[in-house]
């Protein structure tokens, strides 16, 4: 099973707070995919993570650059995992199937968003009876913190 953390954004835009995440988990010597919503999501995801304000350096591809296997960071729009990443990163609206594939999962999600609240209350319900660990963090000023 899959060790699942939902990440309820409050403070920040995902663009601003996946930097971060993805940081440490390049720092872990791990590889990710980004599921999103849609193509649009990918191109703007793409574009911000080359445009980080942090120093970190995220080298990452999708399907229109190509080289999937090669690629430390993976965005998409489906399901597809070309660079054998063990950690996702499921952003509301992203492909939900195959959670078990991977060994850790991110699942953000905009807290000033009451649909996309629901959408998580919902998976975190799935998740849960499928026997996953949970964890569910909160954006503080500071970085994140562990709740319930």
């Amino acid at each position: 099973m899959s060790e699942i953390g939902f990440y309820h954004l409050t403070r920040t835009t995902l663009e601003d707070a996946l930097p971060a995440l993805l940081g440490r988990t390049l720092d872990a010597g791990q590889r990710a995919v980004i599921r999103c919503r849609d193509a649009a999501q990918v191109k703007q995801l793409d574009e911000a993570l080359w445009k980080a304000k942090n120093s970190l350096w995220l080298p990452h591809g999708s399907q229109s650059m190509g080289h999937g296997p090669r690629q430390p960071i993976w965005l998409t729009k489906g399901d597809d995992v070309p660079n054998d990443a063990r950690f996702l990163f499921l952003l509301d609206g992203g492909v939900e199937q195959g959670l078990e594939q991977f060994d850790r999962i991110f699942i953000l999600f905009d807290g000033n968003d009451p649909q996309a609240v629901s959408r998580a209350r919902t998976l975190w319900k799935q998740v849960k009876q499928a026997g996953h660990s949970l964890a569910y963090w909160q954006q503080q000023e500071r970085g994140w913190q562990k709740a319930g």
